[in-house]
């Protein structure tokens, strides 16, 4: 199926590009193509059991899809109130009662229970860094699994999430065939807290 016939089978609008409210620290609003997140459901990562956190959500795409796929719990972190106002729009349309947003700076929002998390390049390394300062704050008051989704991921993100002691590289799922030419950043990198 297309982008926009998998947005009208789940009666939420999230297409296109958004660079309004970006800077060197906040990068625009593009949504996770459908293609990859079918690939993310199918890798056997994540189940109905999960509560998955997205950063930078924002229209909502990875939630409402992931919650269609798999029946899992998602909460989307969205900083700007103008795409947060359309991804409540689309909870209105999707009908979930598994899917959840928080407009909030993703360095503030504090992690509870949740034990998945999904980051498409949504801000810099060092809003990164506050965020993993969060998830460990949350692990370590709760020790359990916590995985880490990195779609698309940057070469600073890599060489930060790489040399990072409290994390440990579990797997990769490739989705440089889903496109045009060989990029190298078409995969998902998948961490641990260790």
């Amino acid at each position: 199926m297309t982008e926009a016939q998998w947005d009208a089978k789940l009666h939420i609008q999230t297409c296109g590009r958004d660079a309004a409210r970006a800077d060197a620290y906040r990068y625009p609003y593009e949504p996770t193509p459908y293609s990859v997140l079918e690939r993310l459901a199918d890798s056997g990562f994540l189940d109905e059991n999960n509560l998955l956190i997205d950063y930078g959500c924002g229209k909502g795409r990875v939630g409402f899809f992931l919650n269609y796929k798999l029946g899992c719990q998602c909460c989307g972190i969205e900083y700007d109130e103008r795409i947060y106002a359309q991804s409540m729009e689309n909870l209105n349309t999707f009908g979930g009662e598994r899917v959840s947003f928080h407009c909030t700076h993703a360095e503030d929002f504090e992690v509870e229970e949740a034990d998945a998390f999904y980051f498409f390049n949504p801000f810099s390394v060092e809003i990164l860094r506050a965020v993993l300062g969060q998830i460990l704050e949350s692990y370590y008051a709760d020790p359990r699994e916590m995985r880490l989704f990195f779609y698309y991921p940057s070469d600073e993100y890599v060489a930060y999430l790489m040399t990072n002691p409290f994390l440990m590289f579990v797997d990769e799922i490739d989705c440089s065939d889903l496109f045009d030419g060989n990029q190298e950043r078409e995969r998902i990198l998948i961490f641990e807290i260790c």
